[in-house]
């Protein structure tokens, strides 16, 4: 898979392709054509996201109201549980994320 080569057209639903997977780890690669979170809704994730904007903008919204705005190349990561949501992405030309998901392993004795 190329991460840059898109569907042609624009989509009303976000794109998901999960492109690696085991019990720990998940890449994904999201390709968001002015889609976001509906308002008041807040992710509040079991696994940590460390996520990267290769294409187009992403924004990402806290609930004390700062935003983090991803051009490609930038990057933001998650820990878990860290409300959030996504309050903007573009249009033209799509917003391609890269995320990686997954969980800390816990700390033993």
């Amino acid at each position: 898979m190329n991460l840059f080569a898109l569907p042609a057209g624009i989509h009303r639903e976000e794109i998901t392709d999960i492109l690696w997977e085991t019990d720990a780890l998940r890449v994904e690669r999201i390709v968001s054509c002015g889609q976001s979170s509906p308002e008041g809704f807040w992710y509040d994730q079991e696994e940590d996201e460390w996520v990267s904007v290769l294409e187009g903008i992403g924004e990402v919204e806290f609930p004390d109201g700062s935003k983090a705005r991803l051009g490609p190349g930038d990057a933001l990561f998650l820990p878990a549980h860290v409300r959030h949501r996504v309050s903007f992405t573009s249009r033209e030309p799509p917003c391609v994320w890269l995320c990686v998901f997954g969980r800390t392993a816990p700390e033993s004795d």
